[in-house]
């Protein structure tokens, strides 16, 4: 359950900036995929009696072979691209059933073998862009060229079926400047059209490492769930009161173990302290996670969650401040807290506040070494603690003692 909830806030995050699969789905299929399925249909229909032709397999079976081709092509995008494999897998399908149901002798029409030729060059150029970085504009550029010279090519095979005699050789059919004026019409407006698309892919790029950048500081300030949260519904973190538990962790005698070693030492010890508390804590999914020196505070909904992290950290994080004479002490609180984004006009950040936060700070300050202190609104919320010592302590702010429980471990199940 912890591991499908972070899957679907890294999964929210991802899309923001990728898109979705179905957004990249279109894309592909009107950007690349379908683009020789298009002509082929608008030439079909125009050298054949239209009424006949839609009611063949044909017009259908290229389109779908163009749909599956691009849900192929997303679906290898998350991983490695293969451009050159996947952009024959349209021209194979359609191949493979139009020889099923009409043989060999389809082939004998030119643009079935050009389907190929056209699908072999993109997907080539597509592919090399991966390899040869150095000519990714120069490649993208050709490509766009080559998807230009599809019209230019059905145009010709239409003009065959026209005007037969202006195509008995390429010197024929250039004979006519109006020919002249589309072929170098389409071919410049292909480059053009690389040359915009070079822009937008660079542009994009930029935005994605942009995008990459401020999402890393965000999950720094924020953490990954609030960020997911955020990016889902922008008013969700207005301030407002609800039931949390809240976590406390603080190194015993860090003061004191400062004083007497190295800065270098002391960052080192605490980058270490961080890493592990976050791995630990990240994995219960907790709201908020926050470290102020060598304090660690977390947020989390759930007080069966709070419990688990809270023995996680005490069983990994103790044999690590122990190499250096260290501990650490962990208390928990159940309870009311007002949450949101707090701040000015320009400077905002998430925080819990209210009477809950502070006891379970003041609990935390009662813990001794590698002890783990619990409330008794803690206790009731979950049944699978295994507790120690029952202790009242006093706490600042309260006028009457607490009950706190030494918190052992969880009970299986």
């Amino acid at each position: 359950m912890i591991k499908s909830l972070k899957n679907i806030s890294c999964r929210i995050v991802e899309e923001k900036i990728e898109g979705s699969f179905s957004t990249r789905f279109w894309m592909e299929l009107f950007g690349n995929s379908a683009h020789f399925a298009i002509a082929n249909i608008l030439l079909e229909l125009l050298i054949k009696e239209p009424a006949e032709y839609i009611r063949t397999p044909d017009p259908y079976v290229i389109v779908f072979a163009a749909i599956i081709q691009a849900y192929w092509l997303t679906r290898q995008a998350a991983t490695r691209p293969h451009r050159f494999i996947g952009n024959l897998i349209a021209p194979a399908l359609y191949n493979l059933t139009e020889i099923l149901l009409e043989g060999i002798r389809f082939f004998s029409v030119p643009h079935h073998v050009a389907y190929w030729g056209f699908a072999l060059t993109i997907g080539l150029l597509q592919e090399l862009r991966f390899h040869l970085p150095p000519l990714y504009a120069f490649l993208v550029v050709i490509e766009s060229v080559i998807r230009a010279s599809i019209l230019l090519f059905m145009y010709a095979i239409f003009e065959r079926y026209a005007n037969p005699e202006q195509t008995l050789s390429w010197n024929a059919f250039f004979s006519d400047t109006s020919h002249v004026f589309i072929g170098w019409a389409i071919l410049l407006i292909g480059f053009s059209n690389g040359l915009a698309n070079l822009t937008a892919e660079r542009y994009l790029q930029n935005l994605r490492q942009m995008s990459a950048q401020l999402r890393t500081y965000s999950e720094w300030l924020l953490g990954r769930n609030l960020l997911s949260q955020i990016i889902l519904s922008p008013n969700s973190l207005h301030i407002t009161r609800r039931e949390r538990t809240i976590l406390f962790m603080d190194i015993r005698g860090f003061t004191a173990w400062s004083e007497s070693h190295q800065p270098e030492e002391v960052v080192a010890l605490l980058d270490e302290y961080y890493h592990q508390s976050e791995a630990i804590i990240t994995f219960y999914c907790p709201i908020k996670l926050k470290f102020s020196a060598d304090e660690v505070m977390a947020v989390f909904p759930t007080a069966q969650a709070a419990v688990h992290a809270a023995v996680e950290l005490r069983r990994q994080i103790h044999p690590l401040l122990a190499e250096n004479q260290l501990g650490a002490g962990i208390g928990l609180e159940s309870g009311s807290v007002v949450e949101g984004l707090l701040g000015s006009t320009n400077i905002r950040f998430y925080d819990a506040i209210g009477d809950t936060v502070n006891t379970a700070k003041r609990i935390e300050n009662a813990a001794q070494a590698g002890q783990v202190l619990i409330s008794e609104r803690v206790c009731e919320q979950v049944a699978t603690v295994k507790l120690g010592a029952k202790t009242k302590i006093r706490v600042k702010g309260k006028a009457q003692p607490i009950t706190v429980y030494d918190l052992e471990d969880v009970k299986a199940g």
